[in-house]
């Protein structure tokens, strides 16, 4: 017989395990600024905020060789690393969620489309690497979010079932691949609002981790 389905959290890192958003969207400022695309916030969220290094080169930089491309997006990602460096925060409530999962024996998993050099920057400098049993890496796989993929990986990582795992997401692209997958997905309110989360597809939103609806619905889930 199959192992029984095992529970689980799932967390994208950059704004939402820490509000990284205003950070990235300086370093694309940087990087493509020079290259004629001009951002601001609201383009930001809709045509960068989440989605993979690959996609964001066949819209940005097609026009590139190769080589360039991925010369210019590790430009991008050295200059966040060096305006993130020391100034890694956990959202309000994250570390006392982690406790209670780790208290109830619930296995978490880190997914996100972030490069792994800055995944693994960001978790170990809020120093919860330990806690995730699988960092899944978008551009590591076939599809990044918005495609379920990367959340089906997640699960699979662990053993989980997809309505026995909460997934926690701040942009349209990872709420779109975490409620593909058939997670129920809170949305985290560092940059988008309330409205533009649930339109993605999030079952509810939530400022922090510590907000009492969303402690509600995980220990509902979790039967902890």
């Amino acid at each position: 017989m199959p192992p029984r389905p095992e529970k689980a959290l799932l967390f994208d890192i950059d704004g939402t395990l820490a509000d990284t958003d205003a950070l990235h969207l300086e370093a694309f400022k940087l990087v493509l600024g020079p290259r004629g695309h001009v951002f601001d916030h609201g383009r930001f969220s809709i045509e960068l905020q989440g989605f993979s290094n690959a996609s964001i080169i066949e819209r940005f930089l097609a026009n590139e060789p190769p080589d360039r491309q991925v010369a210019i997006m590790e430009e991008k990602e050295t200059a966040f690393r060096n305006l993130v460096s020391g100034r890694i925060k956990p959202t309000p409530g994250l570390m006392t969620l982690l406790a209670l999962a780790d208290q109830a024996s619930i296995a978490m998993v880190a997914v996100t489309n972030a490069p792994r050099l800055n995944a693994e920057m960001l978790l170990s400098g809020l120093g919860i690497m330990h806690r995730f049993k699988a960092v899944v890496i978008g551009d590591e796989l076939p599809h990044g979010k918005p495609h379920p993929l990367p959340y089906l990986e997640g699960l699979r990582a662990v053993n989980a079932a997809p309505n026995l795992a909460v997934a926690f997401e701040d942009s349209r692209s990872g709420i779109k691949s975490a409620s593909a997958a058939g997670i129920a997905t809170i949305g985290i309110r560092t940059s988008l609002s309330h409205a533009d989360m649930i339109e993605a597809g999030a079952l509810m939103t939530a400022k922090t981790f510590d907000d009492p609806e969303l402690i509600k619905l995980v220990s509902a889930t979790m039967n902890w």
